[in-house]
């Protein structure tokens, strides 16, 4: 199968190269090829490209360009973030007391595993409830969090259904005990607005190929108020924090991506919108099927649906063509039910009858008529091999 052939429907999972972000990108792939920590002309020139990076996507956050610190992704930066705050307090900390931490049960695995490192480390990890429409139990948090947990982490925009938590009123409740809190925003930047400070948070981690940068650069942020211990170490760079030769060329790329996502924000969220509501709209109605997540305040790129009549694997393999998922990219390599949708109640078999639909910068209305066409007769066959008919 021709690869320019695919129908694209998997841009949570990660997107094409902007062709202006690779523009940009290429003096530093080329001419301005030298080691941002040398100290000569060339490494001086490398340093500026970096520190301007910094300075924008400080800005696009609403954070100090300090606290920005630049990593491989969102994967080191979020275990950065965990690991690196629990070291610091168990190296430092003289309240024995704080040994919890707090996460949500339907976040990101990077996330999920990183904690459940620490309980093998004696931490005491507790996860969160959602409701059946992913959102977070806040009453269920306000009786958990209290002056014995460290850090609560949540994830803004779940990545397998699109639904946005309600950080700010997660936060305030943890200021109240000086509780860290962090936040996996890595489906959130570049697609809705992000203030550290309006949300209330300590460490944000997010990455640049989400948003039509290159793949391979992250970015942690992290308030100069909050110790973290490295777990690389070297150079020294990033103010200690993570040692290695910095990805000049990526993070000036993700910068770029970054500008440019933000600066079509609110056209491409209608335009994307209008699409993922079309798709809904479709499916429900011809296949009886339910979105996930509905009811909930969502990212408009984002649509998992249950198709409760139909063999998920069969209708996929009718549709070697279409690039979509059953949920989080990161996740293929361990298959089974999404560990998102049975947080939310459903049963593993209908988590097995889900699949994420996420839609970019390059669909149009006649992608989504097609796959809602392909969809049609993979759909027919797939029931019909439920019902045995076949």
């Amino acid at each position: 199968m021709n690869p320019s052939s695919v129908l694209y429907f998997d841009y949570a999972a990660t997107t094409p190269l902007d062709p202006r972000v690779l523009e940009a990108m290429m003096p530093y792939l080329t001419e301005v090829y030298y080691n941002a920590s040398s100290g000569h002309a060339g490494g001086l020139r490398a340093q500026q490209a970096v520190m301007q990076a910094r300075m924008t996507i400080a800005r696009h956050i609403g954070a100090k360009m300090a606290d920005i610190v630049f990593t491989s992704g969102a994967t080191e930066a979020i275990n950065l973030a965990v690991l690196g705050v629990t070291r610091a307090a168990a190296d430092v900390t003289t309240d024995a007391a704080r040994r919890t931490l707090v996460t949500v049960g339907a976040e990101h695995a990077a996330v999920l595993d990183s904690m459940e490192h620490c309980r093998s480390q004696g931490w005491n990890v507790v996860h969160l409830p959602v409701d059946g429409s992913g959102r977070v139990d806040l009453t269920r948090a306000a009786e958990v969090i209290s002056s014995d947990v460290l850090l609560l982490s949540v994830m803004l925009v779940n990545n397998e259904t699109g639904v946005i938590q309600d950080l700010a009123a997660l936060s305030a409740m943890a200021r109240e005990h000086g509780v860290v809190v962090m936040t996996d925003a890595t489906q959130a930047y570049g697609k809705i607005p992000l203030n550290v400070d309006d949300l209330g948070v300590d460490l944000m981690t997010f990455s640049g190929h989400k948003i039509y940068g290159p793949k391979g650069v992250g970015v942690l942020y992290r308030r100069s108020t909050v110790p973290i211990e490295a777990l690389a170490f070297g150079g020294g760079q990033e103010g200690g924090a993570r040692s290695g030769t910095l990805n000049v060329p990526g993070i000036v790329g993700m910068a770029e991506a970054g500008s440019l996502a933000l600066a079509s924000l609110a056209e491409e969220a209608a335009r994307i919108g209008a699409l993922r509501d079309r798709f809904e709209r479709a499916v429900t109605e011809q296949f009886s099927a339910v979105v996930n997540g509905a009811d909930a305040d969502r990212s408009y790129n984002i649509s998992n649906v249950m198709f409760p009549l139909a063999d998920v694997d069969a209708m996929l393999l009718q549709m070697p063509e279409v690039a979509i998922s059953k949920g989080s990219a990161c996740s293929s390599a361990k298959p089974r039910p999404s560990h998102v949708l049975t947080a939310m109640g459903r049963s593993p078999d209908e988590a097995q009858r889900s699949i994420r639909c996420s839609f970019g910068r390059t669909t149009t209305e006649q992608d989504v008529d097609r796959l809602l066409e392909m969809m049609k007769h993979a759909h027919e066959k797939a029931t019909a091999a439920v019902t045995g008919h076949l």
